[in-house]
């Protein structure tokens, strides 16, 4: 493994206690079923709702799971400058709400984001101290069967998903630590390892 160096956004040498963790990867690796897992076994973990404009999936709840908005409000919501990230992806938008993130990292508290590739790469960039976690599926083939496996989209919807999974494969080397997501429970123990940890400094 071989983190970054951090700092706690504040200039100080001393690191904070809270500790910003993305975790990214391509569509059906099993990011949300990981994050699950983290925030269950460590409740002291925030894991950020993203909003989104994608049609709820079966069983999947407003404010629990995502916020979902149609089109023109989330144009509206990117324009008052009220995400951290934002990013379209297989024709919906995804940003992640900016208040409730800063203000759980002013308070200490150490918060999970789960996002795509292009919210990733903005976190980067806008909050540098942010580790980096790519979720990278056994195999190709693993991660097309996990994709299909859902029976949640069409045809057409999961081919883009699959084109646009290869391109998010090639971008694991712009990450800090990568996790194979070969069983969940292994994943999830390294995931909850490198939330609860303090960053390292070069």
């Amino acid at each position: 493994m071989n983190d970054r160096a951090g700092t706690d956004g504040h200039g100080s040498d001393t690191l904070s206690p809270a500790l910003l963790t993305v975790l990214s990867g391509p569509s059906g690796v099993g990011k949300t079923t990981l994050a699950a897992q983290v925030r269950e076994a460590h409740p002291e973990v925030w894991l950020s709702v993203s909003a989104t404009t994608r049609t709820p999936r079966p069983g999947e709840i407003d404010g629990v799971h995502y916020f979902f908005y149609d089109r023109p409000m989330f144009e509206d919501l990117i324009a008052k400058g009220e995400f951290l990230e934002h990013a379209e992806y297989a024709g919906n938008l995804y940003g992640t709400p900016r208040q409730p993130v800063e203000e759980r990292l002013d308070s200490g508290q150490p918060v999970l984001l789960e996002i795509e590739l292009q919210g990733a790469r903005q976190i980067r960039t806008t909050m540098p101290e942010a580790r980096l976690v790519f979720l990278a599926p056994p195999s190709w083939e693993v991660l097309e069967q996990r994709l299909r496996g859902r029976g949640t989209e069409p045809e057409d919807v999961i081919a883009k998903r699959l084109a646009t999974g290869r391109t998010e494969l090639a971008a694991e080397s712009e990450f800090d630590v990568t996790i194979v997501n070969t069983t969940v429970e292994e994943a999830a123990a390294e995931l909850v390892r490198l939330v609860t940890e303090p960053a390292s400094r070069a």
